[in-house]
């Protein structure tokens, strides 16, 4: 994006952000970048921060399926219990807290919709209560028969992994209530054990608070950031929800920063950089 389009865009952030009175965060993989998380975009951004996948010659959309908590739960939790490691001593970059300031300041405040799985959100003090995690928490855990509709907190649960071999070793998490093999409360490819009723109560949560909106005439904005094409579902709705309230969405994003004209104030930035451009001096 040319410099001066750049500036013009961000200058037409800051002028709706000022004039709203809610703000809408979403938010896909990009977002935890400048936290230091991997970017899975593509196979070999993949390979890059799991050499061994690319051995077992394992895309992401090939791992991130349940059928290897049957087949071999040792590789799925070697996957996943490093990333459950990777997202508690991860944390948030400052763009998570700016966000947080601006929504708390807004009379509608703020929600948070987003397709991470990472709980980023949540530790920067963003309320439970006020986040879709649309594809569910790696920091809950469900049975993978499954032999109930239960989803557990994660919390105390230790999944050692040894790098080389990739695999979990030691004991593995265990189902509550039959003592077979859990897994994390994820929409994974594929997946029809995913026990949705946590991201359905999310998502009747943030109906009431549109419902809310609407009856008190409040002006809305959009945040996006660092929502990519592969699995469009946060830029699918930060489109909807635009077209519906008739607002804008200010997509921050390096690469995909593209969408309908009529609706979308493109800022061709990082998930940080671009936070902090479209917030600076926003009341």
């Amino acid at each position: 994006m040319h410099e001066k389009n750049l500036n013009d865009e961000i200058q037409r952030a800051k002028e709706l952000l000022q004039n709203v009175d809610a703000v809408l965060i979403t938010a896909g993989a990009g977002m935890g970048v400048d936290s230091g998380l991997p970017d899975f975009r593509g196979r070999e951004g993949f390979w890059k921060a799991y050499p061994m996948a690319k051995k077992l010659g394992l895309s992401f959309e090939e791992l991130a399926t349940p059928k290897w908590f049957e087949e071999n739960p040792r590789l799925a939790w070697a996957f996943y219990g490093h990333r459950l490691n990777l997202y508690r001593k991860t944390k948030p970059h400052k763009g998570f807290y700016l966000l947080k300031e601006l929504g708390e300041k807004k009379k509608g405040k703020y929600f948070v919709f987003t397709s991470n799985v990472d709980g980023q959100f949540q530790k920067a003090g963003f309320e439970d209560k006020r986040i879709v995690e649309i594809h569910g928490s790696i920091h809950y855990l469900q049975c993978t028969i499954p032999c109930t509709d239960d989803i557990w907190s994660a919390d105390g649960i230790e999944v050692i992994v040894d790098m080389e071999k990739f695999e979990a070793v030691g004991d593995l998490p265990k189902c509550i209530h039959c003592g077979g093999i859990a897994r994390p409360n994820i929409l994974q490819f594929f997946d029809f054990a995913f026990i949705p009723y946590r991201t359905e109560m999310a998502l009747r949560r943030i109906g009431e608070w549109f419902d809310y909106l609407e009856d008190y005439g409040y002006k809305l904005a959009i945040i996006e950031i660092g929502a990519g094409k592969a699995v469009p579902t946060v830029r699918n709705f930060s489109e909807e929800i635009a077209y519906k309230y008739n607002t804008k969405v200010i997509r921050i994003n390096p690469r995909d920063y593209d969408g309908p004209k009529d609706i979308v104030i493109p800022i061709s930035m990082g998930g940080l950089e671009g936070i902090k451009a479209i917030l600076q001096d926003v009341e």
